[in-house]
Order: C-alpha cells, then structure tokens, then sequence
C-alpha cells in the first residue's frame, strides 16, 4: 500500500502541519482524528489496516490530518473565543490547503469526510457548512454540540458563547438552516453516522437525525449494541461504511 508522509508551515495557522496519505487512487477520505490524536492515529489504531483492501484496489485514497484540538476545544488555558478562532483558522486550513493537494493528487470527483468522536463533530461541521465540497459524510460516535453537558463530557466552552460557535455546531445552525442552494447539496450528500445504543452522545446523534429528516435530508443513523465509543467498533464501522 502506498504511503506519503507530508508536512509543510501553514500561513494560516502560523505552525507546521503534517499528513499521511494512503493509497494511490479512488475516492478521496479527509480522515479527522479523536480529541488526542495525531495524524498517524488511524493508522496505528488499525483503521487503515481495515481499509487495505478497498485502498489497494484503487477504490479509497485516505488523507489522515493533524486535528489541532489541544489548541482549540481543549485549549483552556485560553479564552474560548481565541480557541473557536483557532478552530476557523483550521477549518481554513483544510479548505485552502489540505483540500487543494488532494485534489493535485487525486482527480477523482468524489470527496469523503470522516471521522471519530472529535474526528466526526469536525467532519460533519466542515461537510455541512460546506456541502459542495463533498460527497459523503461517515461520522462515527461523535458529538455535535460540544456546549453539551452529557457525562462526563462537559461544555467545552465553559459558558461563553457567540456567532462563531454557533455557526460550527450542527446541532445548533441546522435546525434554522433555510437556505436553498445548500439544502439541495445537503440532500444530495451520503450521509452516515453511527453511534452505540449505550454512547453517552446517544441522544444528540437521534436529535441531530430528526432536524436532518425534518430538512428532508436523507442520511443513515445506525446504533450499535452497547458502547460503540472505541477502536474495535471503529474498525468494524469503516470497513463496512466506508
């Protein structure tokens, strides 16, 4: 299996990133790591092991990225408006850096974004907000408002609160979205979440399922039995999603 290390400094985030690319043709995968991860994380959790055979046979060509989330949502030494900020400073990154050499290596017109836990709330952010810019969404045991209390997953935000957050959670700028030209792309996405029936973000997955069927966009919510938050069932849940 092909295998390309890159790294390069971002203008946008004033810091070098880094990438691993896997496979050498087919659809592109914009792989978003957990809360600590790093972009060798998919790799050494074996979910690229549980692509080789799609990978290998030119089906799937995963981007694995750095997530940056102790700078942002887990940065508390600073003021959450700094770290949202760091956050669209990421998005952007993705979007005029990440995004522009997949398409360099890789003209195939279908873009997926994925991701676990942290990894999924940052991909069906990016894929929602910016739907034409994509095919699929696989979003495995993610949160979608990180102001939730749930567990012992508390606000990241401790409180604070503004447009920027606003318009990155999806379970808040869903609900009021009214805007024709993305709907339409929205509903022409794949979309595919999964969750498990004991997952404390159990309850955010149904509600964000009921505003996507209540905007008439199809997507596929599958729970898992028991707890599904973990390597093993991500392992399971790529092979057979993506």
């Amino acid at each position: 299996m092909n295998r390309e290390y890159h790294r390069w400094y971002s203008p946008r985030l004033h810091r070098e990133m880094e990438l691993l690319v896997f496979g050498h043709s087919g659809a592109k995968v914009l792989m978003f790591p957990t809360r600590e991860g790093r972009f060798f994380e998919y790799e050494q959790l074996g979910i690229v092991g549980s692509l080789r055979e799609k990978v290998e046979a030119g089906q799937l060509q995963l981007f694995c990225v750095e997530g940056l989330a102790n700078e942002s949502f887990y940065g508390f030494g600073s003021h959450p408006a700094w770290r949202i900020s760091r956050h669209a400073a990421f998005e952007e990154y993705i979007l005029n850096e990440v995004l522009p050499l997949m398409a360099l290596k890789n003209g195939h017109d279908c873009t997926i974004a994925q991701g676990c836990s942290l990894g999924a709330f940052q991909a069906a952010s990016i894929a929602f907000r910016h739907p034409h810019l994509f095919r699929k969404l696989v979003a495995f045991s993610g949160r979608y408002d990180l102001t939730l209390n749930v567990e012992s997953f508390g606000d990241l935000f401790q409180g604070y609160y503004d447009e920027e957050i606003y318009f990155r959670m999806p379970s808040h700028f869903l609900p009021g979205l009214d805007h024709n030209w993305r709907l339409d792309r929205l509903r022409q996405m794949e979309i595919v979440l999964t969750i498990g029936d004991e997952d404390p973000f159990l309850d955010n997955n149904r509600h964000l399922s009921q505003v996507l069927a209540g905007k008439g966009v199809h997507h596929d919510l599958h729970v898992w039995q028991g707890r599904a938050h973990r390597a093993g069932a991500w392992r399971r849940m790529a092979a057979l999603y993506i």
